[in-house]
């Protein structure tokens, strides 16, 4: 069935994989993640980042809503070996051999000749590391009650802070949500238990911490909760991935400083990039920089700076509200961290104030803009209208053609008919090079196909480096391109995808 999350929490998996021993099973992979153990990753960033007031109010509200549904798909899991690592308690090992004493983990010492039990410490543990991978790498935990007022956006600034579930090689990205979802697994009846939380359960991980102290031996505290699970009789159809498929950080514009234009897209994403690498440590992954270390742009999905315009409404006027960096989910996880930490810094040095961060484009003027950590006040902000999949792509920048196909306005008719032939190739031909396969139908135009887009002929040039090294200038043009199967976003085509142009919407078949 599918659940309005009046209130809801997303946990992306960026490797694709999950990494966590089911709680009574050690060869078992646990899947989907129980309640409990994303309550209590929680509770560990709050704990760890100073305790705020406001965000322990926010996890106490959490704890008294009940057991969530669960939307989750279906997870294969990994082959289990057992792998022998050495005891993590290092005291008990003493740095004299010659020594007549041995030092236990409780500080006491007893004669080295003594065998009894504990001389199987200083032998390699066998430990397992069960893992799944699901096929679509998320989770979301959906409750009916809205959070009251300013609460969830409290939350997704805690959820923003959680780097890890599980093991500490199972990396997310975690956000609030508010969407219609179907869910997978339902509390209340059936065979799976999972281990949710009920009030007063942050006190009881407080007491638990107490005794433990991040060392000795623990158990999660949990309630246990029958789920039931909602078999997938229905296949779904296919959906094409590009390699542009990924998430975004969405940062918005204060309200009067949307003023800039959707033509003026390349010179805010240059701004934005300029920004993020000032405040990234050196050295600058390939994958950021989006250059090899030799200057020359690099030929693999890096991350791409995107400035979003107010389209597809009667109320469009293509101005721009904000910007995203789309992160693709072949990036690896130095990368990942090396963005996020650059992100943390700038957001460090900024005042605490509303819109705090700036960007500065010279005689155009500054951007005053924050990150977004609650839903979007304007639907372009979404990642949902421009990730969703969708058959029909539209662009909403100017596609800039990696070859130019000759004059499409000037010339004789036989000449521009094969310059316009040639531009839906080049089109065709992007969709290949991002990782799809070829459209089944491409159409362009120098006028625009989605509501309040700008024309291509208004933007300024775009030229980019060609292999000699010297200046090419790009042909821009509007494409609506139709796949076989949907296609999931976000997608960008052409040359300057990865600084604003390019950038395609999904639109209705229809349309």
């Amino acid at each position: 069935m599918s659940r309005l999350a009046n209130f809801g929490i997303e946990v992306n998996f960026l490797t694709e994989r999950y990494v966590a021993t089911f709680h009574n099973d050690r060869r078992r992979g646990e899947w989907p993640p129980h309640p409990a153990r994303v309550f209590s990753a929680l509770v560990a960033v709050w704990a760890e980042d100073g305790r705020d007031p406001e965000e322990r109010d926010a996890l106490e509200w959490l704890e008294a809503q009940g057991a969530p549904a669960i939307a989750a798909s279906e997870a294969a899991p990994r082959r289990v070996v057992s792998h022998f690592v050495p005891v993590n308690d290092v005291r008990i090992i003493d740095s004299n051999p010659s020594s007549s004493m041995r030092i236990l983990p409780d500080h006491r010492t007893e004669p080295r000749d003594s065998r009894d039990k504990q001389d199987r410490n200083f032998l390699p543990q066998e430990r397992f590391f069960p893992s799944v991978t699901p096929r679509r790498p998320r989770a979301t935990y959906l409750w009916e009650e809205a959070a009251p007022g300013g609460m969830g956006e409290t939350m997704d600034h805690l959820l923003s802070r959680v780097a890890r579930l599980g093991h500490s090689s199972s990396l997310v990205s975690c956000r609030v949500v508010r969407e219609s979802i179907r869910a997978s697994y339902t509390p209340g009846r059936g065979t799976d238990g999972l281990r949710a939380v009920r009030r007063g359960q942050l006190g009881a991980l407080q007491r638990q911490y107490l005794r433990h102290q991040g060392v000795r031996p623990r158990a999660l505290p949990y309630t246990d909760v029958r789920y039931s699970s909602t078999a997938e009789t229905v296949q779904d159809e296919p959906t094409l991935q590009p390699n542009t498929l990924g998430e975004w950080i969405v940062f918005a514009f204060a309200q009067n400083c949307r003023f800039l234009p959707a033509t003026r897209a390349v010179d805010s994403a240059a701004a934005m990039r300029r920004a993020t690498l000032k405040h990234a440590e050196d050295p600058i992954p390939e994958e950021l920089s989006g250059h090899r270390p030799d200057g020359k742009p690099t030929c693999d999905p890096h991350v791409a700076f995107l400035p979003l315009p107010n389209i597809g409404s009667e109320r469009g006027d293509a101005r721009l509200l904000g910007i995203a960096l789309s992160v693709p989910r072949s990036l690896g996880d130095d990368t990942r961290r090396a963005l996020f930490r650059a992100v943390r810094r700038w957001e460090q040095g900024a005042p605490q104030q509303p819109y705090p961060l700036r960007l500065t484009l010279g005689s155009q003027g500054v951007l005053r803009m924050d990150r977004h950590r609650g839903p979007p006040d304007a639907a372009d902000l979404r990642p949902s209208a421009w990730h969703r999949p969708s058959r029909r792509w539209v662009s909403a920048t100017p596609i800039a053609l990696p070859r130019h196909p000759g004059s499409l306005r000037a010339g004789r008719v036989g000449a521009r008919a094969e310059a316009w032939r040639l531009a839906e190739g080049a089109v065709a031909a992007a969709c290949v090079h991002v990782g799809l396969p070829e459209p089944s139908a491409v159409e362009i135009a120098l006028s625009p196909f989605i509501a309040g887009s700008t024309p291509a002929g208004r933007y300024p040039p775009f030229s980019q480096r060609g292999r000699e090294g010297t200046l090419v200038r790009r042909q821009l043009v509007h494409a609506a391109v139709t796949f076989k199967h949907p296609v999931e976003g976000p997608l960008m085509l052409g040359a300057g995808r990865f600084m604003g142009l390019g950038l395609m919407r999904p639109v209705p078949e229809s349309r």
